[in-house]
C-alpha cells in the first residue's frame, strides 16, 4: 500500500511539473494568471449585461472571488491542485444567469487574451480551456435531457406542422 501512495504522489508530482513546464513554455506564471483575472473582472464588471449578474451576486465578496479565480485558473493551468471549489454548485442558482450569457463571456474572455496574453500558444490554451468550462456550465445548468427524446421531437415537429 506505501508503495502504492508513493507511486501515486511521483505521479501527481510528475503531472505538475510537466504542466509547469508548459506554461512556462509559453509565456504563463503567477504574474499573468493575476492579470488575467483582474483584467477580465474589470471588464466584466464594465459589461452592461455581465456586469449587473456578477455583481448582484458578489456583491460585498469581490476580494474572495478574484482570489478564487486566481487559484482556480492556476489549479487548472498548473495543475497544482490550488482550488478546490464546486462551480457547477457556485453558478447554481444565480439570478438573471441565462444560457446566451454564457458567449459574452468567452467573447470578453477572448478579447482580454487578445490584449493580455504572452503569447499565441497561450491564448489558444486558455481560450479551449475556458470554452470547455463555459460548454460544461451551460450543459450542466441549463440542459434538459427530456428535450433530446426522440417522442418530444416528433411531437414538436407534429405540432408545429398543425399550425
Amino acid at each position: 500500500m506505501n508503495d502504492e501512495l508513493q507511486a501515486r504522489a511521483a505521479h501527481i508530482a510528475a503531472i505538475r511539473e510537466r504542466a509547469e513546464a508548459e506554461m512556462k513554455a509559453i509565456g504563463v506564471d503567477d504574474a499573468f494568471i493575476d492579470k488575467l483575472v483582474d483584467t477580465f473582472y474589470a471588464r466584466i464588471l464594465a459589461h452592461p449585461e455581465l456586469g449587473p449578474v456578477f455583481d448582484a451576486r458578489l456583491s460585498g465578496r469581490w476580494p474572495e472571488h478574484m482570489a478564487k479565480m486566481k487559484s482556480f485558473w492556476s489549479s487548472v493551468a498548473f495543475r497544482n491542485g490550488a482550488y478546490g471549489g464546486k462551480p457547477v454548485q457556485a453558478h447554481a442558482g444565480i439570478a438573471n444567469i441565462t444560457a446566451e450569457l454564457f458567449p459574452k463571456w468567452l467573447e470578453l474572455f477572448a478579447a482580454t487574451l487578445d490584449d493580455i496574453a504572452p503569447s499565441p500558444e497561450a491564448k489558444t490554451w486558455f481560450m479551449a480551456t475556458a470554452e470547455r468550462i463555459a460548454k460544461s456550465l451551460t450543459l450542466s445548468l441549463f440542459y434538459n435531457p427530456a428535450l433530446d427524446d426522440p417522442a418530444l421531437k416528433q411531437a414538436s415537429r407534429h405540432q408545429r406542422s398543425d399550425a
